[in-house]
């Protein structure tokens, strides 16, 4: 059984392939592998932005397509950068420009208090879905520490933690990170659908976008 991950962000590809990369008889296709749509992340919600382009990139490609939407939520600002945590300082997605204005609009705020929230979906080319949320409470640090991962990783310090996510190793983040709580309940079925016999969905050929 082959599944798409249809994602172009590096640091989310690899976490996604560390994560759920050892599952027997499914092999993982990235962007490189199958060229995929671009879906603009129109919906509210972060639920509605993973199913959105799971569905879409499953459609138009053929495979199976496991997709995510994650973000950021600080209690002081309302739940926001919310769904614009990417596009947070403006449309470049430039994660050290998000970071600074992240900083500047808690300055002098006591209430630190955050969460990283990811939605994943896994969708059939048929139209079936599955989702799962996986959420990483913690605070915000007063200025970026570390040089690891990518996003609000320097900023963000989860709960129970004096570092920084940026400050750990990648498998550190990987074993608590809100993206792995969202992709192991997702596990069962990856598992039920890695059994699907040669010729069934995902295994006659891409059709290109």
């Amino acid at each position: 059984m082959r599944v798409l991950v249809g994602t172009g962000n590096p640091g989310k590809l690899r976490e996604i392939l560390s994560i759920l990369g050892d599952i027997p008889r499914l092999a993982w296709l990235t962007p490189q592998d199958i060229p995929c749509p671009e879906v603009p992340e129109t919906g509210a919600t972060f639920a509605e932005n993973a199913v959105l382009k799971a569905h879409t990139i499953a459609r138009v490609t053929g495979y199976p397509t496991l997709a995510e939407d994650s973000g950021l939520e600080v209690a002081a600002l309302g739940g926001k950068p919310g769904v614009r945590s990417a596009r947070y300082a403006g449309e470049a997605r430039d994660c050290a420009a998000n970071n600074r204005k992240l900083v500047k609009d808690l300055a002098g705020i006591r209430d630190r208090q955050a969460k990283f929230r990811t939605v994943a979906a896994l969708a059939l080319p048929d139209g079936r879905v599955w989702t799962a949320e996986g959420v990483l409470e913690g605070r915000i640090a007063e200025a970026p520490r570390g040089s690891g991962g990518f996003g609000y990783d320097p900023l963000f310090v989860p709960a129970g933690e004096t570092r920084t996510l940026a400050e750990m190793r990648p498998q550190e983040k990987d074993a608590i990170s809100h993206r792995r709580r969202a992709l192991e309940a997702l596990h069962p079925v990856l598992i039920e659908l890695s059994v699907i016999k040669p010729g069934s969905e995902g295994d006659d050929g891409p059709r290109h976008p």
